[in-house]
C-alpha cells in the first residue's frame, strides 16, 4: 500500500464555520488526512476542486535539440498521467482540476530547445474554438487537443499550463530577433471543451526560454458553478502585476495557480505562501505545484483563509490528487473591532500596549498594565543574521513569557507572549525592512518569530522543518504597507490557522493560541510593491536558478558555472 502525507486541518473553524472543506476526499492510494473533514452542507453552497502535484516525466536533456514529433512523444507521457487524474476527479464529481506549472514539457530549456514543445496559441478573446472538435484548424496545437477533450471526457473546467508560441513581424518594435513570441502560457477551458481563456506569464524567474507578454494579462473567467476566478503562475504571487490588481475585482473569490515552486524556509515554503494568500485576500486559492523532492519542489493545495488541504512530502516519488468541496463564499478570520478575543486578557494586555495605556508601561525588560501579571525578561541582546539571503536584525526569545521589540529601518516589530514549557531550543524574533537582490529585486519588510538551526544565534534563519516549542502569541508591525501576509508553520510542515490577522491602531498583527504542535515560524510578510521592481537579470541564461544544478549535470560548461554562481 503507497502512503501519500496528505494534511487536512479545520484548526481555528466553529462548527458553523465549517463549510469550506468539507466531505475531504482525496483521490489517491492510501490517502491519510490528520483530522476527518465531515460537515453536512447543501450543495448550491459549494463546488468540488481538484488539485493535482504531478511528478512530471523530464526529457534527459533540455538542452538538446529534438523534432516536434520527440517533443510530443514526451508530452503524451505526461498528458497520459493528467488523464488518468482527470478520470479519477470526475468519478468524485470534480467540477474544476488545475495542472502545475510546466507538467507537460519540463524546464530548464533555451530559447531554441524549448521551441518544439510549444503550441501555437490564438487569443481566445478574438478566436472562439474548441480544439477537441476542431482538430485540424489551426497547426501544432496537439497538447490543447488533448487537454480539451480531457475536459469533455472529465466533464470538468481545467486548468493547465504549457508553452505557446506566437508568430509576430519585424514592425513590431517588440518581435524577438527569431520572429516569434514564446509564452510560459496557462489555459482554461470549459467542460465542453472550448477555450475559455489564457494567461501568459509576467513575472519570469530566469526563464530565458519564455517573453514576458508586452502588456500584463489580468484575466479573469466565468463558471456556471462558483463565479468569477483569477488566475496567474508561480512567481507572480509575489508582485502586484498582475495578482493584486485582478483581487481588485470584489467578485474574484477564487484563484487557480499553477507553479513550480521550489521551497525556501523559513518564509517561503510553497504551502505557507499560498495559505498566506487565501488569508490576506479572503479567497480561495487552488495550488498545483510540481513534485521534484530533489529540487526541492512540492506543496499543493486547496486553500481558504480558515483551512486548508494541502500536500507536501519530502520523502517519495509520487504525484498526488488532492479533492475537496470548497464554499463559493468563503468566510474570512476576525479581524479587530468585534473580535471576540478582546476579552480575552492576552488580548487585553495587547490593546492596552498599542493604545499607549498610561496604566501600562513597557520597555525592553517588562510589561505592567494596570497591576497585571508582570512580564520579565532579561535584557535580550541584539544580533544579526542571514536569513532568505537577507540581514535580519533578531532578539533572542528567552523565558515563559515576556514581551519584546526589535526594529530595523523605519519597521518596528514586537512580540507579546506566553509559553506553556521552555523547550531546549532558540526561538528569535527578527525584523527585515529593506530591499531584497538575491533570485530578483524586490522590497520586503518582515517580522518573524522564528526557530533557529541550533543554539547558536548564527543558526537563526536557517532551513528547519520540526520542532516543539510551543506559544501563546501576539506578533504585530508598523508597517509601511497594507499587502501582508501571515505565515503561521508548526512541526512537519503543517499549516495553521491564526486565531486572528487584521489591524490596530496602524498595527497590523497576528495573534495565535493553542498550536497544535511545535512552532517553526510565525510571520507578517510585508511587500512594498512601489520600492523595489523585479529584475530578471539572467534571462538569457534560461535556467530556473534553483534547478540550475539539475542543468548542470548535463553542461559542464565553466562560463555556464560562473554565470549560475
Amino acid at each position: 500500500m503507497q502512503t501519500l502525507f496528505m494534511v487536512c486541518i479545520m484548526s481555528g473553524a466553529s462548527s458553523q464555520l465549517a463549510l469550506f472543506l468539507c466531505g475531504c476526499y482525496v483521490a489517491a492510494l492510501g490517502v491519510h488526512a490528520e483530522e476527518p473533514c465531515v460537515a453536512e452542507t447543501q450543495e448550491a453552497e459549494h463546488y468540488v476542486a481538484a488539485v493535482y502535484e504531478h511528478q512530471l516525466i523530464l526529457t534527459p536533456n533540455p538542452l538538446a535539440l529534438v523534432s516536434r514529433k520527440q517533443a510530443l512523444e514526451l508530452m503524451n507521457q505526461n498528458l497520459d498521467i493528467y488523464e488518468q487524474q482527470v478520470m479519477i476527479a470526475a468519478q468524485k464529481g470534480v467540477q474544476i482540476i488545475v495542472f502545475p506549472e510546466d507538467g507537460i514539457h519540463g524546464f530548464n530549456f533555451t530559447r531554441t530547445s524549448v521551441y518544439p514543445f510549444l503550441d501555437f496559441m490564438p487569443s481566445p478573446r478574438l478566436v472562439r474554438w474548441n480544439p477537441c472538435l476542431e482538430p485540424h484548424r489551426f497547426s501544432d496545437t496537439e497538447v490543447l487537443q488533448r487537454l480539451s477533450c480531457m475536459a469533455v471526457k472529465g466533464d470538468m473546467f481545467l486548468v493547465a499550463n504549457l508553452g505557446t508560441k506566437q508568430p509576430c513581424q519585424s514592425n513590431d518594435p517588440g518581435c524577438p530577433n527569431d520572429g516569434r513570441y514564446q509564452f510560459n502560457t496557462n489555459v482554461v477551458f470549459s467542460n465542453n471543451g472550448t477555450l475559455v481563456d489564457r494567461y501568459r506569464k509576467h513575472n519570469l524567474y530566469f526563464e530565458g526560454a519564455f517573453d514576458a507578454p508586452l502588456k500584463v494579462d489580468h484575466v479573469i473567467f466565468d463558471t456556471p458553478f462558483a463565479g468569477k476566478f483569477g488566475i496567474f503562475t508561480c512567481f507572480d504571487i509575489l508582485f502586484f502585476d498582475p495578482a493584486i490588481r485582478l483581487l481588485r475585482d470584489s467578485e474574484v473569490k477564487h484563484v487557480v495557480y499553477p507553479t513550480a515552486w521550489m521551497n525556501q524556509l523559513p518564509l517561503l515554503a510553497a504551502i505557507q505562501i499560498q495559505r498566506a494568500f487565501a488569508i490576506a485576500f479572503g479567497i480561495n486559492f487552488l495550488a498545483a505545484n510540481i513534485h521534484h523532492p530533489s529540487l526541492g519542489m512540492t506543496g499543493s493545495g486547496i486553500h481558504s483563509p480558515l483551512k486548508s488541504f494541502w500536500h507536501h512530502d519530502m520523502e517519495t516519488s509520487r504525484g498526488h490528487l488532492i479533492i475537496a468541496q470548497v464554499a463559493k463564499n468563503p468566510l474570512g478570520l476576525t479581524g479587530t473591532e468585534n473580535a471576540t478575543g478582546k476579552t480575552d486578557p492576552s488580548h487585553s494586555k495587547f490593546l492596552e500596549i498599542l493604545a499607549g495605556d498610561p496604566y501600562c508601561e513597557k520597555d525592553a525588560q517588562e510589561v505592567h498594565c494596570d497591576g497585571a501579571t508582570k512580564w520579565n525578561v532579561n535584557t535580550p541582546p541584539i544580533f544579526h543574521s542571514e536569513m532568505m539571503y537577507d540581514n535580519f536584525t533578531l532578539v533572542p526569545v528567552w523565558g515563559k513569557e515576556g514581551y519584546l521589540r526589535v526594529c530595523a529601518n523605519d519597521l518596528c516589530c514586537y512580540l507579546l507572549y506566553q509559553r506553556p514549557t521552555v523547550s531546549k531550543e532558540l526561538y528569535a524574533l527578527g525584523v527585515f525592512d529593506g530591499l531584497h537582490t538575491v533570485h530578483g529585486t524586490y522590497y520586503v519588510q518582515a517580522c518573524a518569530l522564528v526557530k533557529c538551526g541550533g543554539l547558536g544565534f548564527d543558526t537563526c534563519g536557517q532551513e528547519i522543518t520540526e520542532a516543539t516549542g510551543r506559544f501563546e502569541f501576539h506578533l504585530w508591525g508598523n508597517f509601511s504597507t497594507s499587502y501582508i501576509f501571515p505565515l503561521l508553520l508548526t512541526s512537519g510542515m503543517t499549516l495553521e490557522t491564526p486565531d486572528q490577522f487584521g489591524w490596530e491602531n496602524d498595527y497590523s498583527f497576528l495573534r495565535k493560541s493553542g498550536l497544535s504542535s511545535g512552532l517553526v515560524t510565525a510571520a507578517l510578510y510585508g511587500r512594498l510593491y512601489e520600492r523595489g521592481r523585479w529584475r530578471n537579470d539572467l534571462d538569457r541564461v534560461g535556467c530556473f536558478m534553483h534547478q540550475c544544478l539539475f542543468v548542470l549535470k548535463v553542461v559542464t560548461s565553466q562560463a555556464l558555472f560562473s554565470i549560475f554562481y
